[in-house]
């Protein structure tokens, strides 16, 4: 019996390669992906040379996966492959000549854009699907009413130190460096005391936000203001204390807008930006200038004795507290890392979506 080659016609989408071959009533189908990447067709049937035996071979321009999907017909045999990569392939062989049984099938055939167009719309119809499937919170409005509520305290809390501290520098210049705490003080303890609830939210289920980084943050914070600002009236009027401030106002100011916005499904590119990168170098800025008080507060508590440990008299009247600030500087760059690394994957996560929807 000769042996034939049949008429091979394919097509392609990003993922998938399509191959119809042209043989009717086709029995004892063989069909073989080999170790070079090289499919091998084997069957009987009725083709363009009657009915014979019939074969071919194709290598792949790229890797495909081993599982192959064929459905025999009264008129054809059809045959789907799966890339192992999902792009666009220039050609179908490894060599560049064409061969002379294969030609395109123009009933399936795309050109790239159109592909990309098709499988865009497809994943919006997968997208609704699924949205259509998962049950809607009956709370959603309420949530979101809360956290767009909750952010825009926060904003104007945070714009009222911000602009109160940056009119009095252009008034008194260096002379407003030391009576911050005075002037600003109430409204930091306010912010801050709500802050506590970034720390809530997650664990309700409210925000995607993780747990642990926002702890650290809020803790920190409250650390510095209500322990070593707070507690003491020789720090009241340091320097450090503007710095402090002026650099926590600056980050939320566009912090707290962001999320406010997003509560609404509103993005302004600008402030989008401001949020993702004001960070890099306001934020270890911050934790340097919290460190600087911590340290210039541990004279303070050893004179003071304030927050020391009662220790048996064989070992000592006290432990200063300025052991468990010195231990705190050491977590606080510990804290400054771990900030900074999930900061830094938010950033990229974020830009990285972004170029892919605009590619």
């Amino acid at each position: 019996m000769q042996i034939l080659t049949p008429h091979v016609y394919w097509a392609q989408r990003h993922g998938e390669i399509f191959l119809r071959v042209e043989l009717s009533d086709a029995t004892n189908v063989d069909i073989r992906l080999m170790e070079d990447n090289t499919l091998q067709f084997r069957a009987q049937g009725h083709g363009a040379k009657g009915d014979n035996q019939y074969e071919f071979s194709l290598e792949f321009l790229e890797p495909v996966k081993p599982e192959i999907h064929q459905k025999s017909t009264q008129r054809q045999v059809d045959i789907k492959i799966k890339k192992r990569e999902e792009r666009w392939w220039q050609r179908l062989t490894l060599r560049e000549k064409k061969p002379v049984f294969l030609g395109p099938d123009f009933d399936r055939w795309l050109d790239e854009s159109d592909a990309e167009m098709e499988l865009q719309a497809k994943e919006k119809i997968n997208k609704i699907s699924v949205e259509s499937r998962v049950r809607k919170d009956p709370y959603l409005g309420l949530k979101k009413g809360y956290l767009f509520m909750y952010n825009l305290v926060q904003f104007l809390g945070f714009s009222w130190i911000f602009v109160n501290m940056t009119v009095r520098l252009f008034i008194l210049g260096q002379d407003s460096f030391y009576d911050t705490f005075h002037t600003a003080a109430d409204m930091m303890y306010f912010c801050q005391m709500m802050a506590v609830l970034e720390v809530i939210n997650p664990l309700l289920g409210l925000v995607k936000t993780k747990f642990f980084p926002a702890m650290i943050q809020v803790a920190g914070r409250n650390v510095i203001l209500f322990v070593i600002f707070g507690s003491l009236e020789e720090m009241q009027n340091k320097a450090v204390v503007f710095f402090v401030f002026y650099l926590w106002s600056t980050i939320e100011i566009f912090r707290y807008p962001f999320y406010m916005l997003a509560c609404i499904d509103t993005e302004w590119k600008l402030l989008t930006w401001l949020r993702y990168s004001l960070w890099i170098p306001l934020y270890p800025l911050g934790v340097v200038a919290e460190a600087v008080a911590v340290i210039q507060s541990l004279p303070i508590f050893d004179e003071t004795r304030l927050f020391s440990i009662p220790l048996p008299s064989v070992l000592g009247r006290s432990l200063s507290f300025s052991y468990t600030l010195q231990l705190y500087l050491v977590l606080m760059f510990l804290g400054l890392f771990i900030n900074f690394r999930h900061l830094y994957k938010q950033r990229r996560r974020r830009y990285r979506s972004r170029k892919k929807k605009v590619q």
